[in-house]
């Protein structure tokens, strides 16, 4: 039997309509993060969903920020960063953080001893030490080593489609 219907569409995503592969990519759900950097003028941090984890003998994590981004520069200076997984509560702080990578008024953060910038209550949170970077077309690929980890119990914050979400368990 033929899983595609008369409504699936097939292209070349390099030949093509580069929103149409967007799209496509936007049908597979994801964690949010956000991820947080020291900078000489203060603390920044981006929304990210391009976090996966790598390795856990040793703990390794990676992310790939956008090249086109005027945070990329900040992001690729900086040796230490912190990952943070956000719950299902927290869509506002993603949201501030997709706009602007000093939104951190009103939030309840404090800097490691590295200087990085450490949103609490998140639902976890992996402070890193970039190990590798590589090159990964339109954006970078970041490997870091995790160094310390703060987790606690709840929900995810997904995003698919361009929309925040929830995973409903109830069965």
């Amino acid at each position: 039997m033929n899983a595609m219907t008369s409504q699936s569409t097939t292209f070349d995503p390099a030949a093509g309509d580069t929103r149409a592969f967007r799209t496509a990519l936007g049908r597979f759900g994801t964690g949010v993060t956000v991820v947080t950097c020291p900078t000489a003028t203060g603390p920044l941090g981006i929304t990210a969903n391009s976090f996966a984890s790598v390795s856990l003998d040793p703990p390794l994590v990676l992310w790939s920020p956008a090249k086109s981004s005027s945070r990329y520069p900040f992001f690729m200076a900086t040796d230490h960063f912190a990952i943070h997984v956000m719950g299902e509560e927290q869509h506002g702080i993603c949201g501030g953080f997709a706009r602007s990578g000093d939104a951190f008024d009103g939030l309840d953060w404090e800097q490691s001893d590295q200087g990085v910038p450490l949103i609490n209550g998140c639902l976890s949170r992996f402070e890193c030490q970039k190990t590798a970077e590589h090159d990964g077309g339109d954006h970078t690929i970041i490997v870091a080593r995790v160094t310390r980890v703060t987790t606690r119990p709840g929900k995810p914050l997904l995003f698919v489609s361009g929309t925040y979400g929830a995973f409903d368990t109830a069965s």
